[in-house]
């Protein structure tokens, strides 16, 4: 399974934005996508505007069609205008639990 970790800062003033939309591309990723199993949103305890989108995708395959959806413009639209700064993504391996493997 391919996990992606991505830390979202996000400008305060579009903080409500930014959730409308982060909430709309987790929803309809899970939703639409069979190759997307899981995508969380998760948010810093110290820091409100700092968030981490969780993803895990059957494998690379799944995330190119990720990346092809009605749903992924949407979200990409929004970032470029809520983002206090680019998404720094981490590409990972899931090791347990072994469903994902």
């Amino acid at each position: 399974m391919l996990v992606l970790v991505v830390s979202l800062k996000v400008k305060s003033e579009m903080r409500a934005k930014f959730l409308e939309a982060a909430e709309d591309d987790s929803t309809c990723s899970v939703r639409d996508e069979p190759g997307c199993l899981r995508f969380d949103v998760v948010q810093d305890q110290a820091d409100p505007n700092h968030f981490f989108f969780y993803e895990v995708y059957r494998d690379e395959a799944a995330l190119e069609a990720h990346r092809k959806t009605p749903h992924y413009p949407r979200w990409r639209q929004a970032a470029e205008v809520c983002l206090a700064e680019p998404s720094q993504v981490t590409r990972s391996v899931s090791v347990f639990p072994r469903a994902y493997r």
